[in-house]
């Protein structure tokens, strides 16, 4: 009996009319990625992703609308737009908290800072075998743990957000930037040590132009790290205004539209910053194996 109500219940599952609408959906979209994937030029090749992202919106906004889901449960794509757009104000304001004053501040800090660091570590034993092991306990350190602290430290204000993003993008820059001195090979090293040239000499001409992929590799990791810090940062205290404390605020107001409208605008700043880092890397590094056929 338990084995047939088990069957009964699938039965009416699959053959949900709404269910099937969703996969007719998702197939047609399927099909036409696949072909343009298959045979496509440069252009084609490009439509890939926005047919599969247009795709997901409609399959949200669908499922939403055909199941009732509640706005307090899942807003759709429609109502997140509706809110994003009487809102922008805020969203702007609360961007500017965020992202300009707390993650960039953070960013150039850090990384700056790292690069220096790896500078010093490869020019010292001492700092070698002293400053990297604490670097490693530093960043296994959870956000969550020290984000109250800086904040209690440095106020409310995006001063604590900014020292949030620094504790994060600091070991990842610093670890890749210090493989990346060690990048240049012997040969090249002794070739240096031949034309008589000094620590600094060989430094700027030959390790650090070596090190350029893996100095990015790791700004490029730094980017969504500095945006999840600063958001983060704010939930344990921050003006009237940022991203985090705007979500925090919403959560506890049930407005789920502002939230992901928040999200949005998050994931939309993260995608264009590491965006903007990769170009300057195919500028920086064009020589580079890594960047033919790009």
């Amino acid at each position: 009996m338990r084995m047939a109500a088990v069957l009964g219940v699938i039965a009416g599952f699959v053959l949900d009319w709404r269910l099937g609408l969703l996969l007719a959906v998702w197939l047609g979209a399927w099909l036409v990625n696949h072909g343009l994937s298959q045979g496509g030029g440069v252009w084609a090749m490009r439509l890939v992703p926005v047919i599969f992202g247009l795709c997901l919106l409609v399959l949200w906004q669908m499922a939403v609308t055909l199941f009732a889901v509640p706005s307090v449960i899942l807003p759709g794509p429609v109502a997140i737009t509706v809110r994003f757009a009487s809102g922008l104000d805020m969203l702007w304001g609360d961007f500017v908290q965020t992202f300009v004053k707390g993650a960039l501040s953070g960013y150039f800090i850090g990384c700056g800072a790292a690069i220096f660091a790896a500078i010093a570590v490869d020019r010292s034993l001492f700092l070698q075998r002293g400053l990297l092991p604490v670097a490693s306990f530093l960043a296994a350190l959870p956000v969550v743990g020290i984000a109250p602290i800086l904040v209690m430290w440095f106020g409310f204000d995006w001063q604590s957000k900014a020292a949030v993003v620094v504790v994060m993008v600091f070991f990842p820059v610093l670890v890749n930037t210090v493989e990346g001195l060690r990048a240049a090979d012997a040969m090249q090293r002794d070739l240096m040590a031949t034309y008589s040239a000094s620590y600094w000499q060989g430094l700027v001409k030959l390790r650090l132009p070596a090190a350029m992929p893996f100095i990015f590799n790791g700004l490029k990791i730094a980017t969504t790290l500095a945006m999840i810090g600063a958001i983060v940062a704010e939930f344990f205290g921050s003006p009237t205004q940022g991203m985090g404390f705007r979500i925090s605020t919403e959560v506890g107001r049930l407005g789920l539209d502002m939230v992901w409208a928040q999200i949005a605008v998050a994931a939309l700043a993260g995608s264009a910053f590491y965006g903007v880092v990769a170009m300057i890397e195919k500028g920086v590094t064009f020589w580079h194996p890594s960047q033919r056929g790009r």
